[in-house]
């Protein structure tokens, strides 16, 4: 047995370290916050838009039109961001940014959220400062050659100069797919996207490679689209979505919340045009991500009806691809990957609730 001494001090000495324990918590507690937590918002709101970093000119993705009107998937986005804070999918600004030069921009807060085709990686993740927000769209690296080559299995490209972008991931998976097949190969990288479709269409590269729907969208712009061929053949996994800066976390939560409800609505059935009469639904569901069911919206430091007007102003998910990137568009993409869980795609909300 103890002597009757340590038994009479052994609760004083575990309260008061419980004590201490208690107060250290209340201590951490008070400081668990990022230094940079709500302030994104806040300048958002007191600047009156969005600052998007967007590519410097990818159809169906973020791109200029003739009238100099940004559109596409990531543009859609961007939009839907600045309805969810200001209920006005116009409240939004785009910085066009090269590969190389797009987290430095985000890590500067030159731009507020990073909407630009970038693929979420580990070492991204957790080196650089960033979060991603969710992936908007699945893809994977292919490559492009001219159709008179004749190939059409990549295991035949051995000794071939390809033609890329520097600042992506694109040379590590090449130099893995090459090496691990035991081809020779070379690479030409340019910073600029529109550098390298020159490059590309002036032969002097054999291949032209990135993601699949980047390939779909620049070769758009070779000067003559139809000689040339995207290989089956994938070599990669690019999930693609938007990042912001790490510290942030009412940021993250409404960027990646402003993402989960376009897919969630494209779930539910609604759409830019019907949104507003669904707001009568009895679907408990579509009550919570509209707005007239709980209040979701002062989670996130926005008015309660921050979906709906996000939804209203591109519409869903599915919406969003069709216009900018289905097949009745000039890049004719099937959904494949990015159709709804429910269609056999990757497409999967989380829920509101």
């Amino acid at each position: 047995m103890f002597p009757t001494t340590m038994r009479v001090l052994k609760r004083p000495v575990l309260a008061g370290i419980a004590g201490a324990a208690l107060g250290l918590m209340s201590v951490q507690s008070a400081t668990a916050q990022p230094a940079d937590a709500g302030v994104t918002l806040a300048a958002v709101k007191d600047r009156g838009y969005v600052q998007c970093g967007v590519s410097q000119g990818l159809p169906g993705f973020s791109n200029p039109d003739a009238q100099g009107e940004w559109t596409g998937l990531d543009v859609d986005l961007c939009r839907a961001i600045g309805a969810a804070i200001f209920g006005d999918p116009t409240a939004v600004r785009f910085t066009p940014l090269s590969a190389k030069e797009r987290f430095t921009a985000l890590q500067s807060r030159e731009i507020d959220v990073l909407t630009r085709n970038t693929t979420w990686t580990l070492d991204r993740d957790t080196s650089l400062g960033v979060n991603f927000a969710g992936v908007n769209y699945y893809d994977g690296q292919g490559l492009m050659i001219r159709k008179e080559v004749g190939v059409t299995d990549a295991l035949e490209l051995d000794g071939v100069t390809l033609c890329t972008n520097t600042g992506t991931t694109t040379e590590l998976n090449v130099a893995d797919f090459f090496r691990s097949n035991n081809l020779e190969y070379k690479v030409l990288a340019f910073e600029k996207a529109d550098e390298v479709v020159a490059a590309y269409n002036a032969n002097r590269c054999d291949v032209y490679t990135t993601d699949v729907s980047g390939l779909a969208a620049q070769r758009l712009k070779l000067t003559d689209p139809d000689e040339h061929v995207i290989l089956d053949t994938i070599i990669s996994k690019e999930p693609l979505g938007p990042a912001v800066r790490q510290g942030d976390d009412q940021w993250l939560d409404i960027v990646r919340w402003t993402l989960n409800a376009l897919v969630a609505a494209e779930e539910l059935g609604v759409t830019a045009a019907n949104a507003g009469e669904m707001t009568a639904s009895d679907n408990p569901q579509i009550k919570r991500l509209l707005g007239t069911e709980g209040s979701f919206g002062d989670a996130l430091g926005l008015s309660n009806d921050w979906a709906l007007n996000a939804i209203k102003a591109t519409g869903n998910y599915g919406e969003s691809f069709e216009r900018n990137l289905g097949l009745e568009t000039p890049l004719g993409l099937a959904r494949g990957q990015n159709a709804l869980y429910t269609d056999g795609g990757l497409q999967y909300a989380i829920p509101v609730r």
